[in-house]
């Protein structure tokens, strides 16, 4: 039996010693948020939905106005691309920069994160997707809300 249990002991320091050697990686099945929210399509499609809703909502239109809606699209599916693990790179400026003197309130910022959310919905993202996608953005908004 002890030549038994020093094999087995070897065995198992060499399975150690080649699970520490393997390189870290999702576990099989386990996805990136970016394929969870279907890729860059998926994510156009709902950014896409959310200004759309935004700039139709009567609470928050205002907002908007004198905005070049297809840039900032493009810069939000960019940003929501790189932040959820995509290949994109986000070129924009920081939060802060983009948002001061925007005079924007926590009611502005919450209203266009419900519109968010609608719009998720209509793409079909399942609720526990849509808020691991909402803790990576939800310290922005200290850089987002100005007043």
């Amino acid at each position: 039996m002890g030549a038994i249990s020093g094999i087995r002991a070897r065995l198992c320091a060499l399975c150690v010693a080649a699970l520490l050697a393997t390189p870290s990686c999702a576990p099989v099945g386990e996805t990136t948020l970016y394929a969870d929210l279907g890729g860059e399509a998926g994510i156009t499609r709902f950014v896409a939905d959310t200004v759309a809703i935004s700039v139709a909502d009567p609470r928050i239109a205002k907002d908007f106005d004198n905005i070049n809606l297809d840039h900032l699209t493009r810069r939000i599916v960019l940003q929501f691309c790189e932040l959820t693990g995509g290949p994109c790179r986000y070129p924009g400026r920081d939060m802060y920069g983009s948002h001061k003197g925007l005079h924007l309130a926590t009611y502005n910022f919450n209203i266009f994160v419900e519109d968010l959310q609608i719009a998720m919905d209509h793409a079909g993202i399942p609720f526990p997707t849509q808020n691991r996608l909402l803790k990576i953005l939800a310290p922005m908004y200290h850089d987002i809300v100005t007043r």
